[in-house]
């Protein structure tokens, strides 16, 4: 194992120590919890609030539009995840830790 891959399992580590810090304060925090059952990256999760940013606000466009059949979001939504995630476990957890509450009460629709 070179230098760099230490580097990277260390600042994963640093990063999966101050989350659990967090759940250790409120155990209500489903969605940090997943980020460290799943070994995520800090980066790897920048994708995903930076995707959840963005379907929100479609989201908000096409409520606005009328549309009421999100299901090609959803779809997004599944695709664009990382691969150690489940669609249905990541709705659960953002719900219960209030993360995107609008955007993954319409997933929590789709199987």
């Amino acid at each position: 194992m070179d230098i760099n891959e230490v580097m990277k399992r260390m600042n994963k580590l640093e990063y999966h120590q101050k989350l659990l810090l967090k759940v250790i304060e409120n155990r209500n925090l489903e969605f940090f919890k997943l980020i460290v059952e799943k070994s995520l990256t800090e980066r790897e999760v920048k994708d995903f609030f930076r995707l959840c940013e963005e379907l929100s606000m479609e989201l908000e466009e096409q409520k606005a539009e009328g549309f009421v059949y999100f299901h090609p979001l959803y779809n997004k939504f599944k695709y664009g995840l990382h691969k150690n995630l489940e669609p249905k476990e990541v709705v659960q957890a953002c719900l219960a830790q209030g993360l995107f509450s609008s955007l993954m009460s319409e997933f929590v629709k789709y199987p």
